[in-house]
């Protein structure tokens, strides 16, 4: 049986297949819709997913410096090793993930003063969603600006087993 933890690090096997996916929609826009704003929207988007997983990092204590959670103006061409560097670094996390990570409390501080407190099962659960809703929009952009969504539904990754229809 799947411990937690070991779900949440296969739920990040999924995220980062869908990584992939997310840049090969945005590298599908033709050239001429690339000076779109909705092309840097989305790119931007993408870039927020990464830089969102690096400020949770950092608060867990495994990122070094506290990113711009909104990136702005990122080129198509800086997305790759965004992606790399945060995948590696989530990976270097998740392998020591344990129920006693999962259950400790975590304080942060946000930049208007706000404080709040959540268990790194919360964070993890949040990251994970945060990601889905964020490849929507990424999805919806790149198909109205004429490049090819992908659809990164989770029951596509996993590929459960089709069961034939009983005979009658």
């Amino acid at each position: 049986m799947k411990t937690l933890a070991d779900r949440f690090r296969h739920w990040y096997e999924y995220e980062r297949d869908c990584n992939a996916k997310s840049l090969s929609m945005l590298e599908s826009v033709p050239a001429e819709r690339r000076d779109a704003p909705e092309f840097q929207k989305a790119i931007d988007r993408l870039a927020h997913l990464c830089a969102a997983r690096q400020r949770w990092l950092n608060r867990l204590g495994h990122w070094s410096k506290l990113p711009d959670v909104f990136p702005k103006g990122v080129k198509l061409g800086d997305l790759p090793e965004m992606i790399t560097v945060t995948e590696e670094a989530w990976v270097q996390y998740l392998r020591g993930l344990d129920d006693s990570e999962l259950a400790r409390e975590l304080e942060w501080q946000l930049g208007n003063g706000d404080r709040y407190r959540w268990t790194v099962e919360g964070i993890l659960t949040q990251t994970f969603g945060h990601a889905w809703y964020h490849r929507g929009q990424i999805a919806q952009l790149v198909a109205a600006l004429g490049g090819k969504a992908v659809d990164t539904d989770y029951i596509f990754w996993s590929k459960p087993a089709r069961v034939d229809a009983p005979a009658s």
